[in-house]
């Protein structure tokens, strides 16, 4: 998967394709996240993105990404906050 939102590759770690088959996310949906998420940045390279979906009752979806020279995607989750939005 390639982001042309950063440009720059998508690689998602074993244990984020685990949760996304638990959470039913596909690769497509984890693109869209990707691309057109809200980004929120943890520190200079770790982030949330996310994104609230229509069709789905477990909203918000996020991302937990490292940006490196790569988009490293560590896990998916749902029902997600932003800390400071608490």
């Amino acid at each position: 998967m390639h982001s042309q939102r950063f440009n720059k590759i998508i690689h998602v770690t074993e244990h984020a394709q685990k949760r996304m088959i638990e959470r039913d996310i596909s690769k497509e949906l984890l693109s869209d996240l990707i691309e057109t998420g809200r980004l929120s940045y943890k520190d200079d390279k770790h982030a949330w993105i996310a994104k609230c979906y229509q069709h789905r009752t477990d909203n918000l979806l996020c991302a937990a990404v490292v940006m490196d020279q790569a988009i490293i995607v560590k896990t998916v989750m749902y029902h997600f906050s932003f800390e400071n939005e608490l």
